[in-house]
């Protein structure tokens, strides 16, 4: 080495921008370079190099720059020795930079640790950390799983390969399988060559990828079991020191400490949600407790003031903040109410709610819950226990109304067998129970149609079947009565209602109460009942011989009159209204001859005799065959199309033979 290039590296040793007249040689003492007589200090170059923080090839500077100016062997001992002591002193005070660095990433790190938020982002810290103070390429940090019996990567840091990061190992698979499966750590300079390992394709190709030589894993520990793993690793083969094994140990511990921290606050954390969620359900359970407190003392009051079952439906809907309505059985859903009533619970009906009122096996109607399809089960409960009131209610007033009942039965059975009751007292009765004699009524015989298993169940059906007859005829302003084995009606006729109507309607009526078939026959309109008396007697025959004709039919639970029977009418009418049957056949045909002076009559009449042959009626009516169309034409018009049907053809020759009898100039 030349003397310019040991002065230059005495320069750059030394401090190149030293003033000129402090410039001294580096192997001089400073009484030498200021001509004194002290003797050399061979540590100065070094504590000068030491101060700077110099690298360790700076080190070698003063010993060779001092051999190349011929110095004493003596000088150069001296400063071979200041220099190793000078290394030695670097390599210490290095050492605790590197110590300071680890403790300082440790605190960090440990700082983290004690505000716990993100799980996540700690352990992501912790990896970040050890791969920069061990140095290597990459960080990462394994979790096992229990429940499939493995491990897989959590966090890396420095990792390129998405394979790589999706591993999962096996216990005792690859290197951080064998540190979980131990807990000891494991350290192998060059993986691929190490034999300690059981090598699998999966875990190989990922570590390819990644291009990893050195590998250093530590267990994660959580009192004696292993939960994880910690690695760190290069991309050349490298030696691990012992002080980066137990760095990287420590780091794991950290890590385990989190991973440990984190489950026990997520612990807390469901422990909380528990005691808010026991917290809401105490709450919810005391505001259902006041709310059924609430309930229980309106309906209490409600039934100790004798109010009704409107009264009811209407303190629930302020309760339920909804529309309560009391409904009739026939008026409610059908499904829905026989579902209510079988499960005993309220249940949904498209937009609205019914709950079933009942009193054993009969329904008295049903409690619905207009346009509310979102409902609780406390408010469902609510409107439950409202319909269970109303049906208590119904029963009060039934037993109160029975007594009313026998009245109107005794007043019904008075009509129909004493007939020389006083026409002043039949109407004064008759106006106590709301009922009207001096009004058109129609009498209707209602009998079951179901067969019993014993006489115990029949004698309860025919009750079931008075009690609902006596409802109906209470509500209807009439009269009811057991008689015969079923049930007599006395029942008004509205404006525009028909016998059959009527009876029809009650049948369904009655049907749905008892949840039997029950068929009713009704006698045509009767009036003036007070000053006649008798004719109720004759109406209900006829209703019972509607009633027989029903069921020989086979149409029961049906209900008709006897108007509905055609001709057979005639034979089932007390009365045997000939005129009305003729009317109601072929009045309309009389009518037009009247008004027009027409022959339709006369032409119906040989139309018949000549076996309904158009052309045999024209040579008997002696008229153009096309007079014949036309006169036919005109009669279905008046009569209808279904005219010459069979059933027709006769009812209207039966009525063209009756209207000749009652017409003697016809004869």
């Amino acid at each position: 080495m030349s003397l310019d290039h040991v002065q230059s590296a005495e320069r750059s040793a030394t401090g190149a921008g030293a003033p000129a007249g402090d410039a001294r040689d580096p192997g001089q003492a400073p009484g030498e370079a200021l001509g004194g007589s002290r003797p050399a200090d061979a540590e100065t170059p070094f504590l000068e190099l030491l101060a700077r923080g110099a690298s360790a090839d700076a080190y070698e500077q003063p010993v060779l720059l001092a051999r190349a100016e011929g110095r004493p062997a003596e000088r150069i001992a001296a400063l071979e020795h200041a220099k190793l002591l000078a290394l030695r002193v670097r390599s210490e005070l290095e050492g605790r930079r590197r110590r300071e660095a680890e403790l300082s990433a440790l605190f960090e790190t440990a700082h983290d640790l004690a505000g716990l938020r993100d799980l996540d982002a700690v352990l992501q810290a912790i990896v970040q950390r050890a791969r920069s103070l061990l140095g290597t390429d990459v960080a990462y940090l394994s979790l096992n799983d229990p429940v499939r019996g493995d491990t897989y990567m959590r966090v890396t840091e420095g990792s390129v390969a998405a394979r790589f990061q999706q591993l999962r190992l096996g216990m005792g698979e690859g290197l951080g399988g064998l540190v979980a499966q131990t807990a000891r750590p494991y350290v192998t300079e060059d993986y691929f060559k190490d034999a300690r390992f059981q090598h699998t394709d999966t875990i190989d190709a990922g570590v390819r990828d990644e291009g990893l030589v050195a590998i250093l894993g530590v267990p994660l520990m959580l009192g004696h079991h292993v939960i994880g793993v910690l690695f760190a690793a290069d991309r050349r083969a490298r030696v691990f020191e012992r002080e980066q094994i137990a760095l990287l140990g420590s780091f794991a511990a950290l890590a385990a400490a989190a991973i440990d921290a984190a489950n026990l606050l997520a612990e807390t954390r469901s422990a909380l949600t528990d005691l808010e969620r026991a917290n809401e359900i105490i709450r919810d359970r005391s505001g259902v407790i006041e709310r059924a407190s609430d309930v229980h003392d309106r309906l209490a009051e409600l039934v100790l003031r004798g109010g009704g079952v409107h009264d009811v439906a209407a303190a629930v809907s302020q309760v339920l903040d909804g529309t309560v309505e009391f409904t009739e059985a026939a008026a409610a859903p059908a499904k829905a109410l026989e579902a209510s009533r079988a499960e005993g619970h309220a249940v949904r009906h498209e937009d609205d709610w019914i709950a079933a009122v009942a009193a054993g096996g009969e329904l008295l109607g049903a409690l619905v819950l207009r346009g509310h399809p979102g409902l609780d089960p406390v408010d469902q409960r609510t409107l439950e226990r409202a319909a269970t009131v109303t049906s208590l209610l119904l029963l009060a007033r039934r037993s109160a109304a029975e007594a009313e009942q026998r009245v109107r039965g005794e007043l019904l059975d008075d009509l129909l067998d004493a007939r020389d009751r006083d026409p002043r007292l039949l109407r004064d009765r008759a106006s106590r129970l709301h009922a009207d004699l001096d009004a058109t009524h129609a009498v209707l015989a209602a009998r079951l149609d179901g067969t019993a298993a014993d006489a115990d169940q029949e004698a309860a059906a025919r009750r079931r079947l008075w009690s609902a007859a006596s409802h109906l005829a209470a509500t209807r302003h009439g009269l009811a009565a057991a008689r015969d084995g079923g049930t007599v009606l006395l029942l008004p006729l509205g404006p525009g209602d028909t016998a059959t109507e009527l009876a029809r309607r009650t049948a369904r009526h009655l049907g749905t109460a008892v949840h039997e078939a029950v068929t009713v026959g009704a006698s045509a309109p009767v009036e003036d009942l007070a000053a006649h008396p008798d004719s109720v007697a004759a109406a209900y025959a006829e209703a019972r011989r509607c009633l027989d004709a029903l069921r020989l039919l086979g149409r029961s639970g049906d209900g008709a009159a006897a108007e509905d029977f055609g001709f057979l009418g005639l034979l089932l009418a007390g009365d045997r209204d000939i005129t009305g049957f003729v009317d109601r056949t072929i009045g309309q045909v009389v009518a037009y001859d009247a008004r027009r002076g027409t022959d339709l009559l006369r032409t119906l009449d040989a139309y018949f005799a000549c076996g309904m042959s158009p052309a045999r009626t024209k040579d008997r009516l002696h008229v153009h065959v096309n007079t014949v169309a036309q006169r036919l034409e005109r009669v279905g018009r008046l009569l209808g199309d279904d005219w010459q049907s069979p059933a027709r053809a006769l009812e209207i020759q039966l009525a063209l033979r009756l209207h000749r009898l009652a017409t003697p100039a016809q004869r």
